[in-house]
């Protein structure tokens, strides 16, 4: 496998969820998303900071998007882009992403209890929409579950 193969450029996104995971504040779930142009530049990265910033929505995918917007050239649309993460998003981060337009979502561990990206709901799929991402799941899950393990075990 090499960094040119789809395989390969989809681990080494999911690689910098992982490292914007760990600047997360010691009190948030080391979640980790990064937004990359069409071309694979990076154009921003967010860990998640809900404890942080006392602000429900600001999950890593949400601080992403509206960073990578500020920055695009195109508004918030984000066509073309593709969001990595560390987790698969929730229902509110799955449907930000469609309507910000993202291309692909490549995501690490699978979330049975809120996954809205093929778990427990699959919004990013859902043929009502006009807009609809190519999804790749489970991309490095074992290093992904494990930021996640180590996190909650700590808090027990």
């Amino acid at each position: 496998m090499t960094l040119g193969s789809p395989v390969g450029r989809d681990e080494a996104m999911v690689r910098a969820a992982i490292a914007a995971a760990a600047e997360a504040d010691a009190a948030d779930v080391p979640v980790g998303a990064v937004v990359f142009d069409a071309n694979g530049v990076e154009l921003a990265r967010a860990a998640n900071a809900r404890e942080a910033s006392a602000d429900p929505t600001a999950h890593a995918e949400i601080l992403a998007l509206r960073a990578a917007a500020r920055v695009h050239g195109d508004g918030w649309r984000l066509e073309g882009a593709t969001l990595a993460v560390t987790l698969e998003p929730c229902t509110m981060c799955a449907g930000a992403l469609v309507l910000a337009r993202v291309s692909k979502v490549v995501f690490g561990a699978w979330e049975p209890k809120t996954g809205a990206v093929g778990s427990l709901w699959d919004v990013v799929r859902d043929r009502r929409l006009t807009h609809r991402p190519q999804v790749r799941g489970g991309v490095l899950e074992a290093e992904c579950a494990a930021l996640l393990e180590e996190f909650f075990r700590g808090q027990r």
